[in-house]
């Protein structure tokens, strides 16, 4: 059974929190420099920028994207550890951009941490490319197809 995603509401947000930290508890016990990505996660619900995946009402995802400058940019992809591989961050980034077609945005803009090079080959399957390198991160984006092109 495929997951529903939906724009995260108030009530979602001690649940969001908790599936990043969860999410990022790996990478944080390797990488000193992560930033906290978990605060602001309420006024970005209340903007609209956060989409989440669940199934049978337990998140397994979640996705911060907000446009900016006529480009869509991914702040933050997270899935659940339990979830992982099973095709739901793809999902998600799917949707986000699906969204944003449909408003016109033309580009996908993102930046990972240089040394979560499992991330940079996710986001490279899904067609984004390094677009430059600044310190820790790697910058990286996609042109979006518009909303009647297909793809």
């Amino acid at each position: 059974m495929d997951p529903e995603i939906r724009p995260a509401r108030p009530g979602d947000t001690e649940a969001i929190v908790a599936l990043i930290r969860a999410a990022y508890a790996p990478w944080r016990a390797e990488l000193d420099d992560l930033p906290d990505v978990t605060g602001g996660i309420s006024e970005e619900i209340a903007e609209g920028s956060v989409w989440i995946a669940e199934l049978d009402g337990r998140p397994l995802g979640i996705v911060v994207a907000s446009v900016r400058d006529q480009d869509i940019h991914l702040v933050n992809l997270a899935v659940a550890p339990e979830a992982g591989g099973r095709g739901i961050g793809s999902a998600l980034v799917r949707a986000v951009e699906a969204n944003a077609a449909r408003q016109g945005v033309q580009k996908l803009k993102l930046a990972t941490h240089a040394r979560m090079q499992r991330n940079v080959r996710f986001y490279e399957r899904l067609g984004c490319i390094v677009t430059a390198r600044d310190g820790n991160k790697i910058l990286m984006e996609r042109r979006l197809p518009s909303a009647h092109e297909d793809g």
